[in-house]
């Protein structure tokens, strides 16, 4: 069995959409016109790193809490905090 293809937005993608597709990349792209889309936007001056951090289920719980409270992520509490750390030392 196999799964309908979809859009990034979840949507079906349909036989005229692939048709239509095929056809534009046989043509051809001029590199020049093609624009970035989508993704993460950038957070720094190059490409950002994954680390990954263990939290105890309580530190964990507050982190979401903040997150939830000024309406942001837990990665941006993590850096927001870690940039003040760095600061003060």
């Amino acid at each position: 069995m196999t799964s309908t293809p979809r859009t990034s937005k979840g949507r079906p993608v349909t036989e005229n959409q692939i048709e239509r597709l095929a056809r534009e990349a046989e043509a051809g792209y001029d590199p020049a016109e093609l624009r970035r889309s989508g993704g993460r936007r950038p957070i720094g001056s190059a490409a950002a790193r994954v680390v990954p951090v263990r939290l105890d289920p309580e530190l964990d719980a507050a982190l979401k809490q903040r997150a939830q409270a000024d309406n942001t992520t837990a990665s941006e509490v993590i850096r927001d905090a870690l940039h003040a750390w760095l600061k003060s030392t």
